[in-house]
């Protein structure tokens, strides 16, 4: 089984990461291969630009895998979020008094640097929110419930982890401006 280490500054996405993959990053970044390998694995962007389609996308992955689960009131792309402290997204959830009921308000928000990556980002983004609905932790129910919706979730959030390397390293998006 390969080490996880703490790495020195430098690639904050990947510091939870086996030291010899983060080698592997490091030899592409020096390389300036990085952009190129996500370009290849990747070609083209979603189409999703908006916060209305944005809402309408997240409702349809959420009738697809959570019917059960609480109402979204708000889904939107969110200038504010800053990517090292919450990651890629933010899930809120508010309790409401409205008579002699007690109701809940989901939100949920997207860094706007996704408004341009490809689809599959997208979808991992959505998922991971939309799992907060059922799973409050990142425990095992909560990453299972990911695989579930997105089989190739913890490959697609390595593969973030990588675009999000290559923008702090390199600086250029790849799939046009955010």
């Amino acid at each position: 089984m390969a080490s996880v280490v703490q790495t020195a500054p430098g690639l904050p996405y990947l510091q939870a990461y086996p030291l010899a993959l983060q080698e592997q990053v490091r030899g592409l970044l020096a390389r300036a291969g990085l952009g190129d390998w996500l370009l290849r694995k990747y070609p083209a962007a979603h189409a999703v630009r908006t916060d209305k389609a944005l809402y309408q996308y997240t409702a349809e992955l959420k009738a697809r895998h959570l019917r059960a689960a609480g109402t979204l009131n708000k889904v939107l792309f969110d200038s504010k979020i800053h990517t090292v402290r919450h990651a890629l997204g933010l899930h809120t959830s508010r309790s409401q008094v409205q008579g002699a009921r007690l109701t809940a308000r989901h939100e949920i928000r997207v860094a706007s640097l996704f408004k341009q990556v490809p689809p599959e980002f997208l979808q991992m983004i959505v998922v991971h929110e939309l799992a907060h609905l059922r799973e409050r932790e990142h425990n095992k129910a909560f990453y299972q419930l990911c695989c579930h919706m997105q089989p190739d979730y913890h490959q697609v959030e390595f593969d973030v982890r990588l675009y999000l390397t290559h923008l702090e390293q390199q600086g250029t998006p790849l799939w046009g401006q955010a």
